[in-house]
């Protein structure tokens, strides 16, 4: 078995879930008792989605909702599913260095900046063997 990668994630930082009406959402999730801790607009080929943090004590789910013309396939979904699980790093460039060192699946050239929280998130995201994505998230 090969030797682990040398990395700090203190925990799952959130799960992404993409939804086709994001109000709906929120409101069910509320039910539940998580809270809108964050909202923000994202770019998304050129058009704007919207991206909701709900949050109950530790737990945060991460709802989003793409552009209008790219809905339509997620409302051909039989089954809801989960878009990626993200880990909170706290060096997202050393960690970066290391996993693409390590030979792990890169999806972006370098991590992204998003104008998520007060003060922004730089993420980046890698591929399993199913195709699954794992985010890598430093909270700035």
């Amino acid at each position: 078995m090969e030797q682990p990668v040398q990395l700090s994630i203190h925990h799952i930082q959130h799960v992404g879930i993409p939804v086709t009406d994001i109000r709906r959402s929120e409101s069910f999730y509320a039910k539940l008792g998580f809270v809108n801790a964050m909202e923000a607009s994202f770019d998304y080929r050129g058009e704007t989605g919207t991206a909701i943090m709900m949050q109950r004590d530790s737990m945060i789910i991460e709802l989003y909702q793409f552009p209008p013309s790219e809905l339509e396939g997620i409302k051909h979904r039989k089954d809801g599913h989960i878009d990626h699980i993200a880990f909170d790093v706290p060096d997202i460039d050393s960690t970066f260095n290391a996993l693409k060192q390590s030979g792990f699946s890169v999806i972006e050239e370098a991590p992204v900046f998003l104008h998520f929280w007060r003060n922004g998130c730089r993420y980046f995201n890698i591929t399993g063997p199913d195709g699954e994505r794992l985010e890598f998230n430093q909270i700035l």
